[in-house]
């Protein structure tokens, strides 16, 4: 399969993904800057929704560029990865609009509970297809923090924990970790990551 083709329409679903978000916004009905405060808690769901997919995407561009080719699971699986990111627009603007309430913010954090497996899932294929002739593709995906914290036990036992934590005692929690979560994922990048052609 083309990895051109596959990457353009991952890269057109990913701007529309951003596109709707910031669509979500609304203009306040006054000009004052207090009205526009009055959509802060939106304002800040988005920035952090955008700056996931923006990690998500170097992330996801890395994984791209080093692998030989795309095989069909790889083509899937890269669709599933889309769809779990296409739901966050929805996920953004409940959490936004209702950010101390414990099932929006619930629901943000299940949609990055499932793009994180989507990715795990996508970024595994991308290893197998690479083993055999370019294990060296393979090695550097595994090296990659963001599949070595998504594939560890103690990331999926603190999200449970978490879970927990935003129903029953602070709901904003999801928003929390997912910028703890970004910062480590976007700073802690392969160290040829902004030299892979």
């Amino acid at each position: 399969m083309n990895k051109g083709r596959v990457e353009a329409f991952t890269d057109a679903v990913i701007a529309i993904v951003m596109t709707i978000m910031v669509l979500e916004f609304k203009i306040p009905d006054q000009p004052t800057f207090k009205a526009m405060a009055e959509n802060s808690s939106y304002l800040a769901a988005y920035l952090i929704s955008f700056l996931f997919i923006g990690v998500a995407w170097y992330n996801h561009h890395y994984m791209l560029t080093l692998t030989k080719h795309v095989t069909k699971r790889i083509y899937w699986l890269n669709n599933l990865w889309l769809l779990s990111m296409s739901v966050l627009p929805v996920a953004t603007a409940w959490a936004g609009k209702f950010i101390t309430k414990p099932q929006p913010e619930l629901f943000y954090f299940i949609i990055f509970l499932l793009w994180a497996l989507a990715y795990i899932a996508l970024s595994h294929a991308i290893i197998v297809a690479n083993q055999a002739d370019h294990p060296e593709v393979s090695a550097k995906i595994r090296r990659m923090v963001v599949y070595r914290l998504h594939t560890s036990w103690w990331f999926w036992l603190l999200s449970v924990g978490l879970a927990a934590m935003i129903v029953f005692v602070w709901p904003p929690l999801s928003l929390v970790f997912t910028v703890i979560e970004l910062i480590l994922m976007a700073v802690l990048t392969t160290a040829d990551s902004d030299r892979v052609a």
